[in-house]
């Protein structure tokens, strides 16, 4: 299929359309006119393809779909609405599948953010993130899929997480899960209680949302030389769960509580018991 640059031609016009309409509408309203004229756009017949937008796009097998939407990225034709839309309304995931381990990492984050939370996905993501040297952007885009569907890809996660591969992202995913485990529970505990990483998985707990692990967080934010960031993230872990820490804490000394302060007024400090 030929590859159609439909947003250069929707550009085209829609100069052509805000020249005759000059001063009619505000720069606020244009925002809101705009998406409105791109999507009639899409109904709208177009003689060099005997067909609309979305018909042309809807004429396609799967195949031809994402071969086209690969088409576009690699030469650069800017990907438009409809052809993504189409993509999302079929799903074709066997087609899709290839392309998140394309070499082009544009290529690989639109495909793993068409598939979304997909389940028949959950392979190839984690293939992806126990790549060492995956994209960093689809990798991310990875993990919220699967943070997404947490309950579905725990097994996974759990496994992975036992094997020592990943063991970050493994909780991360973890952390997300809704039903209760006692082995996922222990598993954040312990990973906490280690010290490693603390404002990271302070959130992970607090992510979990299991009470139990009020006792742990409050011991920790009361200890000394914990940092400024330590205590930010540990706060908002026990308040999340339920809990409170009032008490003031000095951080005058902290090296990112100096840099905090020095790009803002501190405002709203005082209103967490911090003294500057």
């Amino acid at each position: 299929m030929k590859l159609i640059d439909f947003d250069g031609m929707f550009d085209e016009k829609l100069t052509e359309y805000m020249e005759q309409n000059k001063g009619k509408y505000t720069e606020k309203q244009w925002e809101n006119v705009i998406p409105k004229l791109y999507k009639k756009f899409g109904d709208t017949y177009v003689a060099k393809v005997k067909c609309t937008p979305k018909e042309y796009y809807g004429n396609m097998t799967d195949e031809e779909l994402v071969k086209t939407f690969e088409g576009h990225l690699e030469t650069g034709i800017p990907v438009s609405e409809f052809l993504c839309d189409e993509i999302e309304k079929r799903n074709p995931v066997e087609a899709l599948l290839p392309l998140t381990e394309s070499e082009n990492s544009e290529t690989a984050l639109y495909a793993v953010n068409l598939l979304g939370a997909n389940e028949k996905a959950f392979d190839t993501y984690f293939k992806i993130l126990l790549q060492e040297n995956a994209d960093e952007d689809v990798r991310d885009a990875v993990i919220e899929n699967l943070k997404e569907k947490a309950d579905e890809a725990k097994e996974r996660a759990l496994a992975f997480y036992n094997q020592g591969k990943q063991t970050e992202y493994m909780m991360e995913i973890l952390s997300r899960v809704t039903l209760p485990c006692e082995e996922i529970f222990s598993v954040l505990c312990a990973a906490f209680k280690s010290g490693e990483n603390l404002p990271m998985r302070a959130s992970y707990l607090a992510s979990y949302g299991d009470e139990r692990a009020l006792p742990m967080l409050l011991d920790a934010i009361d200890k000394e030389d914990i940092s400024f960031v330590e205590f930010q993230e540990l706060k908002y872990a026990i308040e999340a769960l339920g809990g409170e820490y009032n008490k003031p804490r000095d951080f005058s000394s902290d090296d990112d509580f100096i840099a905090i302060g020095e790009a803002s007024d501190k405002e709203g400090f005082s209103e967490i018991g911090l003294k500057s």
